[in-house]
């Protein structure tokens, strides 16, 4: 029987997604056996990087390092990664081999357990980009950075730390939370990370993975991912970084929104181009070019 080891993070929510995987693959190739590996990542272990870096709000690939290392010494045949901690620029022997198919993009509104309006104006959330644009939907809100699972996020909610939370729809649907919910912000109030919601499996170059690989690969997820890693790549996003951009595809028809800001300069800037799905690459270095225009 084939073996196939696929790595992800120890987090409830990444085993989550990752199952999510492997039930695609083991109903489509039941000659497989799959294994499960978790790995600690430094993100996972360690909020010290956080506190160090100039921008509270986070830090790329502090998610992937370590699975990506396991990839390299042979440990793991495939690292099942949340797309948007993947860094925009990727190392050559490390291809995404697939984008799984892709949950809700939108980021939702969490509050406290039982509480049906909003308390109070302390909004917690992850990112920079989520700062940014929550602000201009909540005037005169606080918004302070929030660490931990989404488990450990809710219960600081939940114990009064924060009158609401900021987190991605996808997410908590995968952990069955989708009762927290009590809003969903559209693309137009708060775009996305690029790639929120998809799942990307990454493995060696010089693999042979064909044979597994069409369980998993959704045309759809692709072309999203393809035209919002495009246009991050072109505005050097990353965690930290704010960058926001979501694809919508009607038939062979892409619509691409984007977001991006700069606090010393004192701009916040959203545009949107639609074109064909099968130019998505150039869709997002387009649309990237005509923000960066438009914040000369």
């Amino acid at each position: 029987m084939k073996i196939l080891r696929l790595g992800s993070r120890k987090s409830e929510l990444a085993l989550a997604q990752t199952r999510l995987v492997m039930d695609a693959v083991g109903r489509a190739h039941p000659e497989y056996r799959l294994e499960l590996v978790p790995i600690a990542t430094r993100g996972d272990v360690d909020m010290k990087p956080f506190s160090e870096t100039s921008d509270a709000f986070g830090l790329k690939g502090l998610f992937t390092r370590e699975l990506e290392e396991a990839l390299l010494d042979g440990r793991i045949d495939v690292a099942v990664h949340s797309l948007k901690d993947l860094p925009a620029a990727q190392d050559e022997r490390l291809p995404l081999l697939a984008c799984f198919r892709r949950g809700d993009p939108r980021d939702a509104l969490a509050l406290p357990a039982g509480v049906s309006a909003m308390n109070g104006a302390v909004i917690g959330c992850s990112s920079a980009r989520r700062r940014l644009q929550a602000l201009d939907l909540f005037a005169g809100a606080e918004v302070r950075p929030v660490r931990g699972n989404v488990g450990t996020r809710l219960r600081k909610l939940d114990e009064g730390q924060f009158s609401a939370l900021i987190l991605a729809a996808a997410g908590l649907a995968r952990l069955g939370l989708s009762a927290r919910v009590s809003r969903y912000f559209s693309v137009d109030e708060i775009v996305p990370a690029p790639g929120q919601g998809i799942l990307a499996c990454q493995g060696r170059a010089g693999d042979k993975n064909e044979d597994w690989l069409d369980a998993i690969f959704d045309p759809d997820a692709a072309d999203c991912a393809r035209a919002e890693r495009a246009f991050s790549a072109a505005l050097g996003g990353g965690c930290a970084s704010p960058v926001g951009a979501c694809a919508q595809l009607r038939g062979g028809e892409m619509k691409l929104t984007g977001f991006f800001a700069d606090e010393h300069k004192g701009f916040k800037i959203r545009a949107s181009l639609t074109g064909r799905r099968e130019e998505a690459r150039m869709l997002g270095e387009t649309l990237a070019e005509k923000i960066l225009k438009e914040a000369r």
